[in-house]
């Protein structure tokens, strides 16, 4: 599927990227693998962390508000994974109009981009708060997503389908709970605060997000919204299991954050369908029936939802100590 394909990855000096890097490079024979980001000290550090892989590696500078750039960038290209964007909700929240101006301008930028060009696949990269959002960012995220799903209706007789991969904080990402909890524990504090003691999360790890995306690229025919099956946790339990016995102070809900992380709301079970080890959402609206995405699993019920909180499967306190030791927290 991969191999001898091009393949340029916005953001691509984040988490998600150079996992996504690695991962092709390991199982793929890839052509190329273009890293288009802003930050030339973040390239110029993978760059080095990557230099056995140095022939099949090229680094773009350029952002993904700046249309020309993209379409320079995309010359040559077979598969897009967008990865860029504004995803901190307080620096969205103090910001709008750049959040606005990344996550919105900067994804129809990248619609436009492949659409010019010959950029066969799309795959965006979505979040659990783009669901029925209550923060900006969410809803830059929303938009962002009704874009590239819409923008399979520009694509014509172009062999290009655009598709979203969606799923919440990853274990140990930058601005997760893990890596906060482990700085009060390295610091010597003996309390971890908890916003509420109802709140739970999905556990994901950021492999698992690469395998999504692979397989969003293998399967894809245009619009549909892959969500992976995962196993959900209470924050309560993940610092029981980080710091035995702690106290655990109630602090209070933030401002714009969720008690659970919901992939599938009740709105979308009308065209969600499961499979062994993820949903599909697929589109309402069907544009061509050449490209039309013929479900193959099961349908669900109709009120069907799928949050962290309604999950069936459920890590133990022993299961999240064990899932720690995997994780490398940034």
């Amino acid at each position: 599927m991969l191999n001898n394909k091009t393949i340029l990855i916005t953001g691509g000096t984040g988490s998600f990227g150079r996992c996504f890097t690695k991962y092709v490079l390991e199982h793929y024979e890839p052509k190329k693998i273009i890293i288009y980001s802003r930050d030339e000290f973040k390239q110029f550090i993978m760059a080095n962390d990557f230099k056995e892989y140095k022939d099949k590696l090229r680094f773009f500078i350029g952002d993904v508000r700046d249309k020309e750039r993209l379409q320079r960038a995309f010359e040559g290209v077979d598969y897009v994974i967008h990865a860029a964007a504004m995803k901190q909700v307080p620096a969205c929240e103090y910001n709008p109009n750049e959040a606005i101006k990344t996550n919105i301008h900067g994804a129809q930028n990248i619609i436009d981009a492949a659409l010019d060009s010959n950029v066969k696949k799309v795959v965006a990269l979505s979040t659990d708060k783009a669901v029925n959002p209550v923060n900006l960012y969410g809803g830059t995220k929303l938009v962002s997503d009704k874009l590239f799903i819409a923008a399979n209706a520009y694509a014509g007789s172009k062999d290009i389908s655009f598709s979203i991969v969606r799923y919440g904080n990853v274990a140990g990402s930058r601005g997760s709970v893990i890596p906060f909890f482990q700085n009060i524990i390295n610091n010597g504090g003996t309390e971890l605060p908890i916003t509420d003691y109802r709140m739970t999360r999905f556990w994901i790890s950021l492999t698992q997000g690469v395998e999504l995306v692979i397989k969003a690229l293998e399967e894809a025919k245009g619009g549909e919204t892959f969500i992976s099956k995962i196993p959900s946790f209470k924050i309560t339990d993940l610092a029981e299991a980080m710091l035995p016995g702690c106290k655990m102070p109630e602090v209070g809900i933030r401002e714009g954050e969720k008690l659970h992380e919901i992939m599938v709301t009740v709105e979308d079970s009308m065209t969600t369908y499961e499979y062994d080890k993820h949903f599909i959402v697929y589109p309402q609206m069907v544009w061509s029936d050449s490209k039309r995405p013929v479900p193959t699993g099961k349908k669900v019920p109709d009120g069907f939802s799928y949050s962290s909180g309604n999950n069936t499967e459920w890590l133990s306190v022993e299961e999240i100590r064990e899932l720690l030791k995997t994780v490398d927290a940034h």
